[in-house]
């Protein structure tokens, strides 16, 4: 674990002819992605199928009630039903306590209207990195013949842009942990519709209107039940009565009904045995029902005639319970089992349960309420840990890895969110985390890694002590993706530690000492505190110059941060130089097009407005907004802000 950040380097590089510009959006953060001109094409000009989309295969295979849900959906979609209603943006969140049916009724919806959109796509959204694998997979299905040899942001890129060109599609954004999420999305993708769901009630207000979804009527509870239990015939008067008693105890609470009658199914026992031996007291069904007490109720039960057939699939259920909950890949819990057979046997019996589902052959789903009460239990975790180091892809051979580690990837995070409190990682998993944060970084999403950084380094202390070289770089490292992810005092904090350690160990001058003086400088502009970032980049930039050259990447982007520390402190004389200097070399270096050159003239069109030069910044600022239309679309928010520069540069420029 030796690698360091630099200045810059995030695998950027000029944009070459035939080339244009995609961009893959995760959370508030857009990364701009090259795509051949020929797969801008297909994006434009491929259709989807009659038919196309992907839907996640039902646990229960059984839906009852909820029409009125399902028409106040329908209503709310369509938008009265006109065609040109019809493909604008029209967007709706479900919430709702875990376990109550929120994705049952998003994939019921989804199912019941397929027919009226051109393209149905379910993407699991709790992570950012789920989202961009969602979206990846658009790509794969649509344009294989390009999607293949692609990495996971391109294709992202491309499903974007596809979207962006098509309309009438449905996208379901499963799970949702944070509505912010969703707005870089809806803000460019408005040719279609939107259904989310979520366990969060608040934050919805600026993103989009919601409806709360309660717990089933008793008549509907009753009905889902002996539906599962006595499959293909309706129950007797008596059963009737016995699994109204149940649903009660059970508070109406869809997945705990589910797994009780897959329960009763699968053993034969009688609805009034099942509930007496549950030993639960008759409770009034109310909203304040506690879910995860209430499958903790019946859990032991379950999972006792779950291990009497088959204690394989109870080792694999409790492995499963420290991964995100979606798309876990059946190869890799392979090494928890003697061979393929056993395997597929013991997923059978977790399925017959009502477990877990299946999302095709490949992948396996847990529920979130059933992956809470078994994590509760601390149980799995080390079988977790086992087979996600032995799936972590090579280090840095993204090319060839990538679609592996599109599977991966949400699992070793969810691992790290779900295992901190469990204190440092052994030293393999730390290297797992490591390999997995690295990965983040190199496709540009450095906020991502945080937990993954903050447990490496929690090892790093434990095994190698405060002030190891390994120690040091990846307290750098956990820096750079606060200050990336918004904690910027954080950032500051562990960057002068750092610092201090470096200068003492390696010299003022030395290449990392310059990496982890400029990462403090740009932490300090971010932060507001200008007069030490502006000296400290003004050291740093002199030295970068002398180490690396006039037109490195490094020296580049310290050249830029320099620029904006002299424009935040007022100081025009000296930034407007540096600025135009810093544009010159971008577009010699890296091209016109590479994002960070639109950085720079965008910085440099404001400068002048800043100096009453206004001939000189509208055409800088016609180039931004072009760019930025070609590369994020018309209606993101970095669009509609050059868009919105431009007009009043423009405006001013009549006027005076």
């Amino acid at each position: 674990m030796s690698a360091e950040h630099v200045p810059g380097a995030s695998g950027e590089r000029a944009i070459a002819a035939g080339e244009s510009i995609g961009v893959a959006v995760s959370g508030d953060n857009a990364r701009v992605v090259v795509l051949p001109a020929a797969a801008v094409h297909w994006a434009r000009t491929v259709e989807a199928p009659t038919g196309a989309g992907f839907l996640p295969g039902s646990a229960s295979g059984v839906f009852v009630g909820r029409e009125d849900e399902l028409a106040e959906l329908r209503a709310l979609l369509t938008g009265g039903g006109t065609a040109a209603v019809t493909q604008q943006s029209a967007v709706r969140a479900i919430h709702g306590l875990g376990g109550v049916g929120k994705s049952t009724l998003a994939l019921q919806y989804a199912a019941r209207y397929r027919d009226a959109y051109t393209l149905v796509w379910w993407i699991t959204a709790e992570t950012a990195e789920s989202i961009v694998t969602g979206l990846g997979g658009l790509a794969m299905a649509l344009c294989p013949q390009w999607a293949g040899a692609a990495g996971p942001d391109e294709r992202a890129a491309w499903a974007l842009l596809w979207l962006q060109e098509h309309a009438g599609w449905l996208l379901v954004f499963d799970n949702v942990e944070d509505p912010g999420v969703l707005r870089p999305y809806l803000g460019t993708l408005h040719r279609g519709h939107h259904l989310a769901t979520s366990r969060k009630a608040t934050g919805w207000h600026a993103v989009a209107p919601s409806m709360a979804l309660g717990l089933l009527p008793l008549d509907e509870a009753v009905d889902l039940l002996t539906r599962l239990a006595f499959p293909g015939r309706a129950p007797t008067r008596e059963e009737w009565a016995a699994a109204t008693e149940l649903a009660r105890v059970l508070g109406c609470l869809p997945l705990a009904l589910e797994q009780a009658g897959a329960y009763v199914y699968e053993t034969g026992t009688g609805l009034d045995d099942y509930r007496r031996s549950l030993g639960l007291v008759l409770d009034e069904v109310s909203e304040g029902i506690d879910p995860e007490r209430t499958i903790a109720r019946i859990w032991d039960q379950t999972l006792g005639a779950i291990s009497a057939r088959d204690p394989l699939a109870v080792r694999l259920l409790e492995a499963m319970a420290w991964m995100a909950p979606d798309d876990i890949p059946r190869g890799l819990l392979e090494p928890l089992a003697p061979d393929v057979v056993a395997l597929n046997r013991a997923l059978g019996v977790l399925h017959s349960y009502n477990m877990v589902g299946f999302s095709g052959r490949a992948f396996v789903g847990v529920h979130r309420l059933v992956q809470a009460v078994l994590r509760g239990r601390s149980v799995g975790r080390l079988d977790a840990e086992l087979v996600l180091q032995q799936g972590v892809p090579p280090v840095e051979e993204d090319d060839v890895y990538a679609d592996q580690w599109g599977l991966i990837l949400p699992h070793i995070e969810a691992l790290a969110e779900n295992a901190q409190a469990h204190g440092a990682p052994s030293e393999q998993m730390a290297n797992a985390y490591y390999a997995a944060a690295q990965y983040l970084f190199r496709h540009q999403r450095d906020a991502q890694t945080v937990t993954l950084r903050r447990l490496v380094l929690a090892q790093n202390e434990r095994d190698y002590g405060d002030a190891d070289l390994i120690t040091r770089v990846n307290r750098n490292n956990l820096a750079n993706a606060c200050a990336d992810s918004g904690d910027t005092e954080q950032a500051v904090r562990l960057l002068e530690v750092t610092l201090a350690q470096m200068e003492e160990e390696l010299g003022d001058s030395h290449p990392n000492t310059l990496t982890v003086r400029y990462n403090l400088a740009a932490t300090y502009l971010d932060v507001g505190n200008l007069e030490q970032a502006v000296s400290v980049l003004e050291a740093t930039l002199a030295q970068y110059v002398q180490t690396f050259g006039d037109t490195h990447l490094g020296t580049l982007v310290c050249r830029q941060s320099l620029a904006e520390g002299y424009v935040k402190t007022g100081d025009l004389e000296r930034a407007m130089p540096l600025l135009e200097t810093t544009l010159a070399q971008c577009e010699q270096t890296l091209g016109s097009a590479h994002f960070s050159t639109i950085v720079s003239r965008n910085d440099l069109a404001l400068a002048y407005v800043e100096v009453g030069d206004l001939e000189r910044a509208v055409p800088l600022l016609e180039a931004v907004l072009t760019q930025c239309e070609q590369s994020l679309g018309d209606t993101h928010p970095k669009t509609q802000a050059a868009r919105s520069n431009l007009v009043w540069v423009r405006q001013a420029a009549q006027l005076g």
